[in-house]
C-alpha cells in the first residue's frame, strides 16, 4: 500500500516553548526523521510524504511521525490519502513510470 500524509502542528508545544523561533519545518523535519529511520520506500515532497509497505508498517510509521511533531504544538493535524492494492509492490515508483509513459504516448500520438 501507498500513503500519502501531511502532519503538522498548531497552537504552542514544549518544543515551540524551549524554541521560539522554532518553525513547522522543525516539526515537519522530526517527522520525515521517523520516515527515513523506518527503511521503508519513501519520498518527500513540498506538501506530502508517501511511504510504501504492508498495512501495519506504514501505519505504524505515520503514528511515529505523527507522536514526533507532538511536542511542537499544542495539537497535531494529519491528512493521509492511501492506495491500497493487495500484491503490488514497487507502486512508489511504479505509479509514476507508468504515467510519465501515458504521456509520452499523447506526445508521440498525431493530433
Amino acid at each position: 500500500m501507498l500513503i500519502a500524509f501531511s502532519v503538522a502542528p498548531s497552537g504552542v508545544g514544549t518544543a515551540a516553548a524551549e524554541n521560539p523561533d522554532a518553525s513547522v519545518h522543525d516539526a515537519v523535519a522530526a517527522a520525515v526523521a521517523v520516515v527515513r529511520a523506518s527503511g521503508l520506500l519513501h519520498r518527500t515532497t513540498s506538501m506530502f510524504t508517501e511511504v510504501e509497505g504492508e498495512w501495519d508498517e506504514v501505519f505504524s510509521v505515520v503514528k511515529a511521525a505523527t507522536d514526533a511533531v507532538m511536542p511542537y504544538g499544542s495539537r497535531v493535524s494529519l491528512v493521509l490519502k492511501a492506495d491500497i492494492r493487495p500484491g503490488r509492490t514497487g507502486e512508489i515508483d511504479g505509479k509514476v513510470e507508468r504515467l510519465e509513459e501515458a504521456l509520452e504516448r499523447r506526445e508521440d500520438s498525431p493530433s
